[in-house]
């Protein structure tokens, strides 16, 4: 029988949530399968947690914990790690830390924990380096580059380019600093942890090369921020690379979770532990087939830019770091419709597309 939460969406009734209403405590961890444990962490946005694991690991001839993904650097993520350090780990070492992706709420403390515990860091090379080129000040995303590249796309507010300006130098804030050194993972590694093997499946559109882990042994996926149960994630095209087609790239990702059994755990990075993977990736799907609709239908009457575009496709109120997000997804869609022959690109003091002529009814 489903122990479903209350408050759930439509998309939510479909999906099975095994552990009901359950939430672990800050501090505390809840064991989800055979040697893996969920911590969750507060986020300081509208996206307000974060879940992390903990699997129990032998690595280098002795017993101890791999990490995957560490929160923000801030001092209440110290303070929970700390604790349970203190508390939960039955006196025994942290071994590894993976993270599946560069994101500050994945990546933030991997430098403390790695220093704290002597280990190394687990990371895909191209999300390594890429947060090395984010906290570098010379890093072109910060300032100028970034402003001028949402005023092309329509961005007139003052108050939304002053929070993409202050996000990108958040990044060095809540990324102060990185391993000096790293473990590659990439797609198809196998990787044991714990007397298990899992396999790495990277998945792009949301990160540079996120890597997700699948345990076949124990029919569990994590799953990171690519197959999220309430949400879907974030797919942005952002201004150090401006004619990319994120949207592509991620449903093509999702295809890689086809062969796994539809009743695997997924734990995913936001939301609650799930059953449903593949019930959830044709509402992913659908998601996106509905919002590439609803910008075919707006660019039939004029042609749109990618501010016009969002206000057709996120009709609630947004703050200034929720826009530059909803700004960067709507340009995605319309990217993907321009990739497809759908839409024409009209450059010009702000970037419109317009259906092409093959496009057009007749």
């Amino acid at each position: 029988m489903k122990q479903n939460p209350r408050n759930m969406n439509a998309d939510e009734k479909e999906l099975d949530y095994p552990l009901g209403e359950h939430l672990p405590q800050p501090g505390a961890m809840t064991e989800v399968a055979p040697g893996v444990y969920w911590l969750r962490m507060f986020l300081p946005f509208a996206l307000d947690h974060i879940n992390l694991w903990l699997l129990r690991d032998v690595y280098e001839g002795r017993e101890g914990w791999a990490i995957v993904d560490c929160c923000l650097d801030q001092a209440s993520a110290r303070e929970q790690w700390q604790h349970i350090f203190d508390n939960s780990l039955e006196g025994l070492p942290v071994l590894r830390v993976f993270v599946t992706h560069l994101h500050p709420d994945h990546l933030g403390l991997a430098h403390w924990l790695c220093d704290y515990w002597k280990v190394p860091l687990w990371i895909s090379a191209t999300d390594f380096h890429t947060a090395h080129t984010l906290i570098h000040p010379s890093n072109p995303q910060q300032g100028d580059q970034a402003v001028m590249f949402l005023q092309s796309h329509g961005v007139t507010d003052t108050k939304v380019l002053s929070a993409v300006t202050k996000r990108n130098f958040q990044f060095m804030h809540m990324v102060p600093a990185l391993p000096k050194h790293f473990v590659r993972l990439h797609d198809g590694l196998s990787v044991t942890i714990g007397g298990k093997r899992w396999r790495c499946i990277s998945g792009y559109g949301h990160a540079p090369e996120h890597i997700a882990l699948y345990c076949e042994s124990l029919s569990v996926l994590i799953s990171g921020d690519m197959v999220l149960p309430r949400i879907s994630t974030n797919i942005s095209v952002y201004d150090s690379e401006p004619m990319s087609n994120p949207l592509q790239l991620f449903l093509d990702s999702l295809k890689k979770f086809d062969a796994l059994p539809a009743d695997a755990l997924c734990l995913p990075s936001h939301g609650k532990p799930f059953r449903g993977l593949h019930t959830r990736i044709g509402q992913l799907a659908r998601h996106h087939d509905e919002r590439l609709q609803e910008l075919r239908e707006a660019c039939a009457q004029n042609a749109v830019s990618a501010v016009e575009a969002m206000a057709v496709l996120f009709k609630r109120e947004l703050d200034g770091h929720q826009t530059t997000f909803a700004l960067g997804e709507s340009l995605a869609h319309l990217h993907w419709l321009w990739y497809q022959g759908e839409l024409e690109r009209v450059a010009g003091d702000v970037v419109r597309f317009k259906p092409t002529e093959a496009a057009l009814p007749h």
